[in-house]
Order: structure tokens, then C-alpha cells, then sequence
């Protein structure tokens, strides 16, 4: 079910656009990349708050890094890197790695499972850098 709404998600972003006329850039949409490492403690203590680290490559100039989706399921946690795409003349094709990071705060005593989007294999289905990150006392 996850894995549909990522998808329908990026199928709808990819065909939304819209013109800004204040300095005529054109608004191409969203788009999720995936996700190339994350930097994260060993383990958590619960009522904290972490920051996590989170490296993707984007394709040129004209992709800004919008949010993130995150869904969750219980202690799991399904991470992807959405960015805005702006198309002009002036797009320069030179994949640049960007960190982001993601603020988490631990609310629960059990083990956190995250699954961070690492694109998509030859037959299409999604995969995922997995990492389970237990929480401490």
C-alpha cells in the first residue's frame, strides 16, 4: 500500500505545473530522488530528538530540495527526498551531492525500523536502505 502512494504521489507531481510570471522560471513539479547514505546514532534514548543526516544527488540546478516524505507504520518509518524541479534556460546538468537533514523525536521505547528510498530496481520495484535503531532507556 505504501509503495502505491509513493507512486501515485510521484506520478501526480510529475504532471503538475504550473508558470511564475514575477521572473519567468516555470515550476516543473516534484520529484523523488533516492536516497544515497544517511548518518545516524546507534541507538536512540526515547523523549529525545535526533538529527539525521541525509545524502541524495541532485541532477542539476534546477532541483531545490522541497521536504521529505515520511510515512509511518507503527515504528517503522519509510523515508524519501522530494525536490522541486524549476525548469529555465539556465539549467546546468552537474549532479551535485546535497545533505538534508531530518529532525526525529523518539516517542516510543521500541526498536525503530527506518526505510530510506534508494530508487527502484530493473523490474521496477522500490528498494530501501534499511537500518533498525534501537531505543535505550
Amino acid at each position: 500500500m505504501k509503495r502505491y502512494a509513493l507512486l501515485v504521489f510521484a506520478f501526480i507531481s510529475l504532471f503538475t505545473s504550473c508558470s511564475l510570471d514575477d521572473d519567468g522560471t516555470n515550476y516543473s513539479g516534484t520529484e523523488i530522488l533516492p536516497i544515497e547514505s544517511v548518518v545516524m546514532p546507534e541507538s536512540f534514548v526515547f523523549g529525545e530528538t535526533y538529527e539525521i543526516e541525509i545524502t541524495y544527488v541532485r541532477p542539476s540546478n534546477c532541483y531545490q530540495f522541497y521536504n521529505f516524505f515520511y510515512d509511518i507504520d507503527g515504528n517503522e518509518r519509510t523515508v524519501a527526498v522530494i525536490n522541486s524541479v524549476y525548469i529555465d534556460g539556465t539549467c546546468v546538468q552537474d549532479p551535485e551531492s546535497v545533505t538534508v537533514t531530518l529532525n526525529f523525536m523518539v516517542n516510543s521505547n521500541e526498536t525503530y525500523l527506518f526505510k530510506f528510498y534508494q530508487g527502484h530496481d530493473e523490474e521496477g520495484e522500490d528498494q530501501y536502505y534499511l537500518v533498525e535503531v534501537p531505543v535505550e532507556d
